[in-house]
């Protein structure tokens, strides 16, 4: 059934937002938009939802509008029938839902799929978009290699998507190896787990894992189209611990946006944003304040935390 509502079990304590809801091409996509300011849009990546960003939400929104939607299938988004699930339906979404709320002086924040579903919204309309931050994330193909491939042909294959639409797998284990600084708290993990509570939600989160190696063409036109956002000032948070990700393909987003700002999170797992909030946090309101678009331009600095 379509959720047209915000559903009993979010807690209104740990998710404080107004849950708002708008039809984008038949799909019911929830998002929520607090504050007021330079418009940052969140956005999550596999398995988490809008929740993910909700400690972000609230130490930015006194100066920023922070902006945070769910993909359909993902958190309390629900999918019209045919969606397959795929990154580049996801970044047709959020394109439409972009168009929707009129957004302008946009700065993309993507962690994991957020960042390359985000790239790709950015080179669709790249008039909205001033600057870029990128968190544990990729932008191009991966086919050939090794440790991305593995991951996908197996969590991809039949048996990881079993384990995930039947155990809710990618929940029960990724959310707590991403996290190398804290422990993820039980409240935590029963809102991602209760976001993908039955076997035909969790198809959201069981299709992505496969696609890595699957949608070979799509990341192949987001790696193209790089180069028409290289002149974006761009803050890449990363986090050293993670598993996900390794220092080359941090180096390969700091090679692709010479005007960048690394900051790498020591002992920061996977999900850089929840494991090491006060860190990410400082990160973008030191970025935004001490390097406005011009001046970023001319710098591009790397610095390290």
């Amino acid at each position: 059934m379509t959720i047209a509502q915000r559903p009993a079990w979010v807690d209104d304590e740990l998710f404080p937002f107004e849950s708002r809801f708008l039809d984008i091409d038949g799909h019911t996509v929830h998002y929520v938009d607090e504050g007021s300011g330079p418009t940052l849009l969140l956005l999550h990546g596999n398995p988490t939802w809008s929740f993910f960003w909700r400690d972000v939400i609230s130490a930015l929104r006194d100066d920023f509008r922070c902006v945070a939607v769910d993909y359909p299938g993902f958190g309390l988004s629900t999918a019209k029938p045919g969606y397959r699930y795929l990154p580049e339906e996801h970044a047709d979404v959020v394109t439409r839902f972009v168009d929707a709320l009129g957004l302008v002086g946009v700065t993309l924040v993507g962690q994991d799929w957020g960042g390359l579903i985000g790239l790709a919204v950015v080179q669709r309309r790249p008039s909205v978009f001033d600057r870029l931050v990128l968190a544990n994330t990729w932008a191009w193909p991966v086919n050939g290699d090794f440790h991305f491939e593995w991951y996908s042909r197996i969590v991809g294959g039949p048996a990881g998507r079993f384990l995930t639409r039947r155990l809710n797998f990618l929940v029960n284990a990724l959310i707590p190896v991403g996290h190398r600084r804290r422990k993820p708290t039980a409240a935590e993990m029963t809102h991602y787990r209760r976001a993908l509570d039955t076997p035909g939600r969790r198809q959201a989160s069981a299709v992505l894992p496969g696609q890595i190696t699957a949608c070979r063409a799509f990341f192949a036109e987001v790696e193209v189209g790089l180069a028409d956002l290289a002149h974006l000032p761009t803050l890449i948070v990363w986090g050293d611990a993670q598993i996900g990700f390794r220092p080359q393909e941090r180096e390969r987003l700091e090679a692709a946006f010479p005007e960048h700002k690394t900051v790498i999170v020591e002992g920061a797992g996977d999900f850089v944003v929840t494991d090491a909030l006060e860190e990410f946090v400082a990160a973008i309101s030191d970025w935004h304040t001490r390097a406005p678009a011009g001046e970023a331009r001319r710098s591009g600095k790397r610095t390290e935390a």
